[in-house]
């Protein structure tokens, strides 16, 4: 009977030995799948890094450019306000009395009749002989 239980205790460790060292291989298996889902974070954290700061230059640089655009804007109405008063002065001048009697002579002395003269200033014909007389 001695026997017996010598063979029984040895053949129970053996089994526990067999189910130690398959735990053992089943922890092994597990620690590598671990390993390599920290390794996968931390690349997936690696690119999440560096699209944050991507997209932070990509905001400054968008930031900047409207900063930029604004002052050009505001660079343009300023010259459009200048333009306007110029040509409103412009305006001014070729409606002046002087203008139109340069007008009305230089024509004169190119060989342009009285009419096509009124016609270019807006006066009547009257007033383009006047003005040809009085020169």
């Amino acid at each position: 009977m001695s026997n017996l239980l010598l063979i029984f205790f040895t053949a129970s460790e053996i089994l526990l030995l067999a189910i130690v060292l398959f735990f053992f291989l089943r922890l092994r298996k597990s620690e590598e799948l671990v390993s390599e889902l920290q390794a996968k974070q931390e690349d997936f954290v690696r690119r999440l890094q560096f699209n944050t700061q991507l997209e932070s230059e990509l905001v400054a640089t968008f930031e900047q450019r409207q900063n930029e655009l604004l002052s050009i804007n505001e660079e343009l109405e300023s010259k459009a306000e200048e333009l306007r008063k110029l040509v409103k002065l412009a305006g001014e001048y070729c409606k002046s009395p002087q203008m139109m009697r340069e007008i009305i002579l230089n024509g004169h002395r190119s060989g342009k009749s009285t009419m096509q003269l009124a016609k270019a200033t807006g006066l009547s014909s009257e007033e383009v002989e006047l003005i040809i007389d009085r020169a």
